[in-house]
């Protein structure tokens, strides 16, 4: 029987994920199906506890159900629970629906593999951003040992709201301040949208962090943002937003069709052509 996986949103077209998925599903011969599932928001709960009706054994969840999809499930992980939100979704053999947030793992994972060298460091490290990717990042730097970080965001309100979910080692830094507090960090995170195809650029004076710091942008369109061309041309180690999306998607691949699939350099171009990057 074809094991069958969606992608749910509202909108849904602009989702990689079926690029990502099929890709392993036809790498490794594997008799599954990857779809796409436009759900307005007010039928998702509806939808995702009635997966199995509709031919799925899991999905991922994107904008702007990741909250509801959380709400919905039987049971979370850690992650879902600490994060506020789900983008994984799977059925047990009775039916029941359980959850996972894994862009956490998806992130540090890319950090990891794009710049090991990241906490060899001293410094603290700067989040920029108070979303939903933030509170992703924050979980996953702090599971990873990280003992300070710096959190700016235009809204200081919001920073301060969520630097309070995560306790003492996340301090907030009022926005004006953000390029001068690059002293003390040895990495920066953008995790705002500014940047991407359609945004305004971020701007940061890049010239305080040190020479060995490292800057990490999760805007995947375009690949390379200002910030990441401003920081390569000081010299500094970057991480690009790509190998966040395809880092995410393995946890969910794995529960679903029974393999643990790799993010490699030819996945890596797949998706790039279709993001037309080459």
């Amino acid at each position: 029987m074809t094991a069958r996986a969606c992608v749910i949103g509202w909108p849904v077209e602009h989702s990689r994920s079926p690029v990502i998925h099929r890709y392993w599903l036809n790498q490794y011969g594997i008799d599954g199906a990857y779809e796409k599932e436009a759900v307005r928001p007010e039928d998702l709960r509806g939808f995702v506890q009635q997966l199995w009706t509709h031919g799925y054994i899991g999905a991922n969840v994107t904008l702007p159900h990741k909250e509801e999809a959380l709400r919905a499930a039987r049971s979370a992980d850690e992650a879902a629970v600490s994060i506020g939100a789900a983008n994984t979704l799977w059925l047990d053999p009775e039916g029941a629906l359980h959850a996972s947030n894994t862009d956490a793992y998806g992130f540090m994972t890319n950090l990891d593999a794009q710049a090991p060298q990241w906490n060899e460091a001293t410094g603290a490290v700067m989040v920029l951003g108070a979303g939903g990717a933030a509170r992703a990042i924050l979980f996953g730097l702090l599971a990873a040992g990280v003992t300070r970080i710096l959190l700016a965001n235009r809204t200081r309100a919001k920073a301060e709201a969520l630097a309070h979910v995560f306790g003492p080692k996340v301090d907030v830094v009022d926005w004006a301040d953000r390029a001068a507090a690059l002293s003390a960090c040895s990495l920066l995170i953008n995790s705002t949208s500014l940047g991407m195809t359609g945004q305004p650029p971020l701007d940061i004076d890049l010239a305080t962090l040190p020479a060995d710091g490292v800057v990490a942008d999760i805007v995947y369109v375009p690949l390379e943002t200002k910030l990441l061309a401003d920081a390569r041309a000081r010299g500094l180690s970057c991480v690009d937003g790509l190998g966040m999306l395809l880092h995410q998607a393995v946890p969910g691949f794995e529960r679903w069709f029974g393999v643990r699939p790799e993010v490699t350099p030819e996945l890596r171009a797949h998706v790039m052509a279709t993001l037309g990057e080459q």
